[in-house]
């Protein structure tokens, strides 16, 4: 478990550094062609990562089948990548369009919630120490991101839409990442954002190679390490795990975005921002203990 609980946190920290990338390329870039850059990215990287594992397959299993793409990996990429398409396209829309990385950071952190309610409908175990978390983690959430009056605008009601479409990808690589290999299921379904992102930008948007050569290090950072890195990560660490719990440390992908903004472009943070991160990690680390030690815990106490 430990190791999940790692690659979960490398994910977040990851996703944290990168929110101040995706704000940066919004205003350049438009929102499909964006997306299709960053996934094409990472299709690159994550293609040099497969072919180096399947030639160490090769060499230590030379009799083996060491077939990685199977129909049934293809059809789950299928899949994750078009639900990903949404959830991407919907949040560098809502940014887009004038919702400020914050209240963005927030909104998207609503799968928070969304996660445990729709496991717990699909038939997932939730605790009330899960329930109790999620709670405290979504008031970390309030205090560390929002800084101005809550009002809900257009690009606040694309970022919702986009929280329900994460919640859907986190439950999807639930139920697919324990039957598929974590690279080339994450290789699939950038693949097909690629293919649906770029159709879109086509269609919709004039991209220009100026305009994406204008981000080109935010793409580079979002394509590589945000995509191709960090997703692969959420699949190892939701493989054979409780998806509330994965989702509780991917949510401090907030507090790592903070620290990043504080470190890299010398934000100060306020007490309340610095109140809102000490709860959010309480609650993740009170995700991790569990119940019986904590109930043990409270019954020493009483005596």
């Amino acid at each position: 478990m430990t190791k999940k609980i790692i690659q979960a946190l490398l994910a977040a920290f990851i996703w944290g550094v990168a929110f101040v990338a995706q704000s940066a390329g919004a205003g350049t870039v438009p929102p499909f062609t964006f997306n299709a850059s960053r996934s094409l990215i990472a299709v690159a990287t994550l293609g040099v990562f497969l072919l180096l594992k399947t030639s160490h397959q090769k060499r230590n299993s030379p009799n083996q089948n060491n077939r990685i793409f199977t129909k049934p990996l293809l059809i789950y990429g299928a899949i994750c990548g078009t639900i990903l398409t949404i959830a991407c396209n919907l949040q560098q829309f809502g940014i887009a369009v004038g919702t400020d990385a914050g209240k963005a950071s927030f909104i998207t952190a609503l799968y928070l919630v969304l996660v445990p309610l729709f496991g717990w409908l699909l038939g997932h175990r939730v605790t009330w120490l899960t329930g109790v978390s999620v709670a405290l983690a979504m008031v970390g959430m309030y205090l560390l991101c929002l800084n101005q009056a809550f009002t809900i605008q257009t690009g606040d009601i694309l970022i919702i839409l986009c929280a329900f479409f994460f919640c859907a990808h986190i439950l999807s690589i639930d139920r697919f990442a324990p039957q598929t290999d974590p690279i080339a299921l994450s290789f699939v379904q950038f693949s097909v954002m690629t293919i649906e992102s770029a159709i879109l930008a086509l269609i919709c948007e004039t991209p220009t190679w100026s305009g994406i050569w204008a981000s080109i290090l935010p793409i580079l950072y979002v394509g590589i390490f945000s995509s191709g890195v960090a997703y692969t990560l959420q699949i190892a660490a939701q493989k054979d795990a409780d998806p509330t719990m994965i989702t509780l440390l991917l949510s401090l992908e907030s507090v790592f975005g903070a620290l990043a903004g504080a470190v890299v472009l010398h934000e100060r943070m306020t007490p309340k921002e610095l109140l809102g991160c000490g709860i959010l990690l309480f609650a993740v680390l009170l995700s991790q203990i569990p119940l019986h030690v904590l109930v043990g815990w409270f019954q020493k106490r009483k005596k």
